[in-house]
């Protein structure tokens, strides 16, 4: 087979495409159309292919590091977790350390690993090399990521130095971020670990293992996933969120005062689904002044919970459930997903 690329380089190709970037997208999008995929196995096609070019701009796409690009790897914070090998929750953002904040304050999925991310839109330097050391001291942390556009030689040699001379019980992560595009295509970032520790990710998983409740919450939780996002209509309201222990999964509905709140209240053998008002009283009661507005268009009454005790406002509806019966679960996951659509459709026009 033959691959015509856009600037009329031709390689000739037996069999199979390259190992390249733009080769396995073509291969895979091939591969989808079954006549083409014959044709493909047979090597009787000509494909012409675009140049794959990296945006070196990173400003361009994130023009401020606080507002933009770390909102941005917090709600996109599954791709650095796989580029390091881990799985993780996101808990804070511009988390205090002192008179400073850490960018991105989270924990490890099934354990209670603690998580800083630094992130840094320009070449490494000594600067945020000096937070990092300051934030995982002040957050007792476990693993350190710094997150960068590019690593100079002397930061790589730093943080290597920083893994060979602490215990195993800490990992230094640097990775670099890079935005790739074809031609008018959508923006790919990838995340490249260029220092991690010596063979740190065998040992990353504490040796305490999660307890039942959490485990079970865990597996809900990703049952849940497999379910939901088969629907194409849940899938286009809310972005998938990765599963942990947690008794919660929230959903964001574009609006940083609230969120939807899925719980399992496994004492009380109930499911919640909640809009949860994080901190804003004023916010509740604009809400809460168009209550039979909302209850009519979700079809039932909801609990409106004010909490004036509180910083946090919740307005939830809960459902009576069996957690031990596998059996039931899509059930539930059919009420937790129809109500997160009605409440989000119904509190979207006041938000």
């Amino acid at each position: 087979m033959t691959i015509t690329y856009s600037d009329n380089r031709k390689r000739k190709m037996h069999r199979n495409l390259g190992e390249g970037i733009v080769d396995k997208i073509v291969t895979g999008f091939l591969c989808t159309i079954p006549e083409m995929k014959e044709k493909l196995e047979g090597g009787n096609i000509m494909i012409n292919l675009g140049t794959l070019k990296e945006i070196t701009d990173l400003r361009s796409i994130w023009p401020h590091e606080a507002l933009n690009f770390t909102p941005w790897v917090a709600e996109n914070v599954e791709l650095l977790a796989d580029a390091v090998g881990l799985d993780i929750t996101v808990d804070e953002t511009e988390s205090s350390v002192g008179d400073f904040n850490v960018d991105i304050y989270a924990s490890e999925t099934g354990t209670d690993r603690k998580i800083i991310i630094e992130n840094q839109l320009e070449d490494t330097d000594h600067d945020h090399l000096g937070k990092l050391i300051t934030y995982a001291s002040g957050k007792d942390a476990d693993v350190v990521i710094w997150v960068v556009k590019h690593a100079r030689e002397e930061h790589k040699a730093a943080v290597e130095w920083l893994n060979d001379h602490t215990d195993d019980k800490i990992g230094f992560f640097l990775c670099e971020i890079k935005l790739f595009q074809i031609g008018d295509s959508d923006i790919a970032p990838s995340f490249t670990v260029v220092e991690r520790p010596n063979d740190w990710t065998k040992e990353i998983k504490k040796t305490t293992l999660t307890n039942q409740t959490q485990q079970q919450r865990l597996e809900y939780w990703n049952a849940f996933n497999d379910y939901a996002f088969q629907n194409t209509e849940f899938a286009k309201s809310f972005n998938k969120r990765k599963p942990n222990t947690d008794h919660w999964m929230d959903f964001s509905i574009g609006s940083s005062a609230c969120n939807i709140s899925v719980t399992q209240i496994q004492k009380r053998n109930k499911v919640g689904v909640e809009l949860y008002i994080n901190d804003d009283k004023e916010f509740f009661k604009g809400l809460y002044s168009h209550k039979d507005e909302v209850e009519s268009a979700m079809g039932f009454a909801l609990d409106w919970r004010e909490l004036p005790e509180r910083k946090a406002s919740r307005i939830i509806v809960e459902k009576d459930v069996k957690f031990d019966d596998q059996n039931v679960w899509p059930q539930q996951f059919e009420y937790i997903m129809d109500v997160c659509m009605k409440m989000k459709k119904a509190f979207g026009k006041y938000i």
